[in-house]
């Protein structure tokens, strides 16, 4: 249960694709400090809930991040001190590494894994396969990690915190569930973590119902939605979102989340020396993940907005979104994995920023392309991996 029910609250957002309606049932913040809405040329879901402080397609400070990540991990009521983190690629990879930091901060003395499911097939590497129905990128791989004590922890870890970014009707997360639970017979209890609850269901029978198992939902917010679409852009051609996803090892990071990590993230203070080198205090910088690599940029912002500047933190998708309602701006350019289909960059000028740092783990030149829409102003950071 939410601890504040002060912004209830119902609103009707109108899109290309149809009416969406959003009723708040119980929130901790109010539903516009959270999020914005877009519409998609998705025959599955013509609607998109825009996260403002996430750091994908909304430019989010620092601090409310991870005033978020705090606000979330500070509900998990954790009876085990051996316990696992799974975020959903691509768009909650940063917000479930920020949960796992954060709670790893209230709860010292436990065992902590963090992994991230992905969309990327490496050779040799086990994983387990499950559905986001609702997806252009159905397809999601979780894989084992590979250090022994993290493997053990994986097999044996009697509580699962699956994050994702908005629970819409928990498909995917039960999907995830079953999935690991067949890895790991010693399961006994499951938390789902996300910003915003669209489902309508402030408890959590349906969710044990589904996976057979104690399921406790932490959220911000908890609300349910109707969405009537319209026939606009209904027979338009949608862009793939699905392309070339294999990769060699050493082509993506090993130890940032896919293969598992158990502790927080740290930037070397030489690095954010260099990525400061020139700016005046108060300048405005943007650090911008890559896809999945998103929590490197969180934990880049947040220490160079503790040194005084104007930060905002966002990441590039390959998830199409529709200019109007919450998305106001738009850049279209290849991706840096090499898998061939559009990428895109929302709500940025380039030109309102004396700084942007590209956070990566492909190599320096798979970003030439979007560079070259960033303009002069840009740099590139690559995390020693």
């Amino acid at each position: 249960m939410l601890s504040d029910s002060r912004h209830r609250e119902t609103c009707q957002i109108e899109l290309a694709t149809g009416t969406l309606r959003i009723v708040v049932r119980e929130a901790a913040f109010a539903l516009d400090e959270l999020c914005a809405f877009g519409a998609r040329n998705n025959r599955k879901r013509g609607f998109l809930f825009l996260s403002k402080v996430l750091g994908k397609h909304w430019p989010s400070r620092p601090f409310r991040m991870r005033q978020i990540h705090d606000h979330l991990a500070s509900r998990l009521i954790l009876s085990s001190d051996r316990w696992v983190v799974i975020a959903m690629a691509e768009t909650a990879t940063g917000l479930g590494q920020g949960v796992f930091e954060s709670a790893l901060r209230q709860h010292p003395g436990t065992q902590g894994l963090f992994l991230h499911s992905t969309r990327y097939r490496i050779p040799g590497r086990r994983y387990l396969e499950f559905q986001e129905p609702h997806c252009h990128a159905p397809d999601q791989l979780l894989y084992e990690p590979v250090v022994p004590d993290h493997l053990d922890l994986f097999h044996t870890a009697t509580e699962l915190i699956v994050v994702d970014d908005e629970i819409s009707t928990g498909t995917t997360l039960c999907n995830l569930v079953a999935a690991y639970r067949a890895h790991n017979p010693r399961l006994e209890r499951v938390h789902m973590v996300s910003i915003t609850n669209f489902s309508g269901l402030t408890g959590s029978a349906q969710f044990s119902a589904q996976t057979g198992l104690p399921v406790n939902c932490v959220t911000a917010l908890h609300a349910d939605f109707s969405f009537q679409p319209s026939h606009a852009g209904e027979h338009a051609t949608i862009p793939a979102a699905v392309g070339a996803n294999q990769r060699e090892p050493g082509q993506i990071a090993e130890h940032l989340g896919r293969f598992g990590i158990s502790q927080a993230l740290e930037i070397p203070a030489a690095d954010l020396i260099s990525l400061a080198d020139g700016l005046l205090t108060g300048a405005s910088v943007l650090v911008l993940g890559t896809g999945e690599l998103m929590h490197t940029a969180f934990r880049v912002g947040l220490a160079l907005e503790d040194r005084g500047f104007d930060v905002v933190v966002q990441s590039t998708t390959r998830s199409p979104i529709l200019t109007g309602a919450g998305i106001g701006q738009r850049l279209i350019f290849a991706d840096n994995y090499g898998e061939g289909i559009r990428n895109y960059l929302y709500n940025v000028d380039p030109d309102d920023f004396a700084r942007i740092i590209v956070c990566h783990e492909t190599p320096r030149d798979s970003l030439d392309d979007l560079l070259r829409h960033l303009g002069t102003n840009a740099l590139t950071y690559h995390y020693p991996i």
